[in-house]
């Protein structure tokens, strides 16, 4: 049976459940939904797995991969249901403890998470991920004593492994041992000296050991190797604060706050230090940002109340002293303002009501129950005593989910990476960017659209989105439609094109190929077809190097495969070449040759192609993104740091980010 006719065959069961489920080539589907769950394309992923499943029930693989799906969609009973299946089927594979465990920690059943762990370890002992959640989980359940012994196991299994050695220093500081803590986190640093995360723990566990001076030196060294920096600026700025230096803690402030606008932490403390230092206009700014997100917070409407008093608007600060009252009716300092505040607009039988309130407030608590306030000189955000308002907020654990983005699985990536913009892709779908609208126009897609039968129109994106339910659903139908039409219309490449989208939207990579190939044999002049293959090429490339966790770019010249797959991307450039001779004034076929020449490490290759794109397209922002994280790479700074600069004018967000941490380090 041809490919094509026996996708055919799984889309009509996908639509008819009840047609008989031996027939479908199960290993195929699989792989479709393989490459959809590697793409993030989960509800996708799963209907593919369902087909599967139906065929063959007792296969452990299949609910595998669709639990790891329902963990990604944050469905945690059902992947933990999932993998209960799989390991009936199957009770040796690692993998589906490992996830098992991952959504029982989400439910919070962190015994049986323990459990999943403890039995994964009998089949692979060796494996680093499985005992660092282990001890994580003994973290969480406050079992200090074995979280330590846990990991003691994991650094004579990996004593080079730097993260075991961090865990530690957080076990420790629970324990109250801060200098085991700080021993610890000194020789993660020694093993790691690079990894930013590692000085920035070593700076918390000095801020609360009030070593200002040296958590700020290692909040320097984080920021220089960080890409996440807003909470280290914040941390700093702390720091610097307790070191009376309020200039450089602003500083810090703002450039948190230039990164991550409605951070809580900065904004409320930024708007204390500008009170301190007499900016009261932006301090009420800062705690009318804070009250837009938290409206409850009484302390930033407290703390807005004694700037609407300092800069004049007494009725709008008696409005906010009322407020708080209101909600801590047992506020000396809040009668004692507002009665100010009253005397200060005339309203003199208000004050002496508030004067009166003071007065009996002030014997209660001679000759009645003295309620302590605690003497730090910081709060936290949980905080809600309300005469803290003057404090500063710091950062807090987050009860049972503090250890939370720490976990190790393969469905988490918690190093943020700095990495270039996407493919351009042809498309029905694009996610929204209210800063980035820039539309890529090429006359062959605006044809397209003129002879298309479809309700929806084509578009060129790098913000490609995946398809929902709904849309897959219609994606499946339309597949269905067109077969009977091409059936009818062998010849009509056009056809051919349409469809092959559809199975590229529903991730069968290797039928839309088959469906392309055939439309350029139809067409060899069908610059569409041809810019599309090329995308669905290295798509299915990028796949199966993940699955094979293979470095194409390693240098072995004898290597066989990786010869084979330096061909593979070859063909992809000639893709492109042969786009870009039937359509000289593409961008996108220029911006995505470069793409392809930087990921073979071809840098003069990828920096000409993006010279070319920006020549024809000006706007073209992911050219001037990528142009500049490679000019930067190759030690062109400076260019570099232009080029992102454009990149963020033109509505790429995340460009101001790399480019201040390369600022930063360059400066300091």
């Amino acid at each position: 049976m041809c490919p094509k006719k026996l996708l055919y065959l799984i889309i009509t069961i996908i639509l008819h459940p009840l047609a008989s489920s031996a027939q479908i080539n199960t290993e195929r589907v699989m792989n479709i939904g393989r490459n959809a769950l590697y793409f993030e394309d989960y509800i996708l992923s799963i209907q593919y797995f369902n087909q599967v499943i139906n065929a063959k029930p007792y296969l452990c693989e299949p609910y595998f991969f669709r639990g790891l799906a329902k963990l990604n969609l944050d469905d945690y009973l059902g992947a933990d249901e999932d993998c209960t299946r799989a390991i009936e089927c199957n009770p040796y594979v690692v993998s589906a403890y490992q996830v098992r465990g991952l959504a029982r920690i989400n439910l919070k059943d962190f015994d049986g998470a323990i459990e999943d762990y403890r039995k994964a370890l009998k089949y692979d002992p060796e494996n680093i991920s499985i005992w660092h959640n282990l001890s994580l989980c003994y973290m969480e359940q406050e079992d200090y004593d074995t979280a330590d012994a846990t990991l003691d196991s994991l650094t004579k299994i990996s004593p080079r492994y730097d993260k075991a050695f961090l865990l530690k220093s957080f076990v420790q500081m629970e324990k109250k041992d801060t200098a085991e803590a700080i021993r610890c986190i000194d020789h993660s640093i020694d093993l790691s000296p690079y990894d930013g995360d590692n000085w920035s723990a070593k700076a918390i566990i000095l801020l609360q050991t009030k070593q200002y001076k040296e958590a700020e030196e290692c909040l320097d060294q984080s920021i220089r190797l960080s890409i996440r920096n807003v909470p280290n600026y914040i941390n700093r700025a702390m720091a610097r604060y307790n070191q009376n230096n309020l200039r450089g803690a602003m500083d810090d402030y703002d450039r948190a706050l230039d990164a991550e606008p409605n951070n809580f932490i900065g904004r409320y403390n930024r708007g204390l230090l500008r009170s301190q230092l007499g900016d009261y206009n932006n301090a009420i700014e800062d705690f009318n940002v804070v009250l837009n997100q938290k409206p409850d917070e009484m302390m930033a409407v407290f703390n807005r109340a004694l700037l609407f008093e300092k800069t004049g608007d007494l009725q709008q600060a008696i409005k906010d002293y009322s407020t708080v009252l209101d909600k801590y009716p047992n506020f000396a300092y809040g009668y004692q303002k507002r009665a100010e505040a009253y005397r200060k607009t005339g309203q003199n039988k208000a004050a002496l009501r508030d004067e009166d309130k003071l007065l009996r407030m002030a014997l209660d608590e001679q000759f009645g129950d003295k309620s302590d306030r605690d003497d730090n000189e910081t709060r936290t955000e949980s905080d809600k005593d309300v005469r803290n308002f003057n404090k500063l907020v710091t950062a807090e654990d987050e009860g049972e989910n503090k250890y939370q983005e720490k976990y190790r699985g393969r469905i988490q990536n918690n190093n943020v990476e700095i990495k270039m913009m996407p493919l351009a892709v042809i498309s029905y779908y694009e996610s929204e960017d209210e800063v980035n609208n820039h539309i890529n126009y090429n006359r062959t897609i605006e044809n397209l659209n003129k002879v298309s039968t479809s309700k929806k129109k084509l578009l060129i994106t790098t913000r490609e989105r995946p398809i929902d339910e709904k849309e897959m659903n219609e994606h499946f139908n339309s597949i269905n439609r067109l077969s009977a039409e091409i059936a009818q219309q062998p010849h009509n490449y056009m056809l051919r094109f349409l469809r092959a989208l559809d199975y590229y939207l529903v991730q069968d990579l290797y039928n839309a190929i088959d469906d392309i190939n055939e439309a350029i044999a139809l067409k060899d002049d069908f610059s569409a077809a041809y810019f599309m293959r090329a995308v669905i090429n290295c798509k299915r490339l990028e796949y199966e190097k993940a699955e094979n966790d293979y470095d194409f770019t390693r240098s072995t010249a004898a290597d066989t495969e990786r010869n084979s797959m330096m061909m593979a991307y070859d063909n992809v450039r000639k893709d492109l070449n042969k786009v870009i001779e039937l359509e000289p004034d593409f961008a996108c076929a220029y911006y995505n040759r470069a793409c392809i020449s930087a990921m073979l490490k071809d840098f003069i290759g990828a920096l000409n192609d993006l010279n070319k794109a920006i020549e024809t397209d000006s706007n073209l922002p992911e050219a001037y993104y990528n142009r500049g994280l490679i000019n930067i790479f190759i030690g062109n700074d400076k260019q570099g740091i232009n080029d992102l600069s454009k990149a963020g004018e033109l509505g790429v967000a995340q460009a101001y980010n790399v480019m201040k941490r390369f600022t930063i380090a360059e400066n300091e």
